[in-house]
């Protein structure tokens, strides 16, 4: 593997088509497509301040490096990466890859990342600010996660989710076959228009959560006092610790809860309409 150490380079791709490179303390300055149809690449202690850096890259690792705001939109189109210890300030991040392994990493602008990418595995993830995170990506594997960003995990398939906290605004949206474990889940409209989502050993808040959901499951879960008209439309087996401040119009299964501070059914029911609704002795 050819070294390349303590370098700058700028421009339009000067490091086009290269591979089997070890880019070390490496500053890639303004430009774009510094390393771009490039495969078996190392990058160690480099920063990346121009746009577009990594497109279609196949087979590289990323570790204790930084991206300026500048390197925009810097890994699309590509597969194969293991990236740790990194900081990134800049949006736009992760888009129509495949195999992706992140761990202690940063994102500071978390605004349109992971858009349709297929196999993410992430251990300890910051995310701040932007929205929609994740959107249209499949095969997810999270343990340890922080999120302020907005509308994340929107139309995601076959995700397990673990240690997370999430605060947010209409997370998990027409997810399929989502598991999450052992996370605090703050934010409005949680789980809305979801299938074989299932909720274990985590805590909710925030208004109208978990409404339109297909085989909505809940196992060990606590609420919050602000978590109003829950359950409507939704089809669901729900094991809920200490109280839950309103439950509205479920549409069929079972809830249980040690206390139920209020029902409402009306005329906008949907059928079948025969959820059990059950306080628990």
């Amino acid at each position: 593997m050819q070294l390349i150490k303590d370098k700058e380079f700028g421009g339009e791709r000067p490091l086009f088509a290269v591979h089997d490179v070890h880019l070390d303390n490496v500053t890639v300055r303004e430009g774009e497509s510094a390393i771009k149809k490039c495969s078996n690449i190392v990058a160690t202690n480099c920063r990346f301040e121009g746009n577009y850096p990594f497109w279609h890259v196949h087979g590289f690792t990323i570790k204790d490096c930084y991206f300026a705001v500048g390197g925009r939109s810097a890994l699309w189109y590509s597969g194969h990466l293991k990236m740790s210890d990194t900081v990134i300030d800049a949006p736009k991040m992760f888009r129509e890859m495949n195999d992706i392994d992140i761990e202690n990493v940063v994102m500071n602008d978390a605004d349109e990342v992971f858009w349709r990418c297929t196999g993410i595995n992430i251990r300890n993830l910051k995310l701040h600010g932007g929205t929609y995170p994740f959107m249209f990506s499949n095969d997810i594997r999270v343990d340890g996660l922080e999120s302020d960003s907005k509308y994340v995990f929107q139309y995601v398939k076959n995700a397990e989710i673990r240690n997370a906290k999430i605060t947010t605004k209409d997370a998990f949206w027409e997810v399929e076959n989502v598991t999450i474990y052992d996370s605090e889940l703050h934010g409005e409209y949680l789980g809305w228009h979801s299938r074989n989502l299932r909720l274990v050993n985590c805590h909710i808040s925030g208004e109208q959560p978990l409404c339109h959901a297909h085989d909505l499951v809940l196992e060990n879960c606590t609420f919050d006092p602000s978590c109003d008209r829950a359950f409507e439309y939704s089809t669901l087996r729900a094991d809920i610790r200490g109280a839950i401040t309103n439950i509205k119009n479920p549409t069929s299964g079972r809830i249980t809860a040690d206390s139920i501070g209020s029902v409402t059914i009306d005329q906008n029911i949907e059928a079948p309409a025969d959820c059990i609704i059950e306080e628990r002795q």
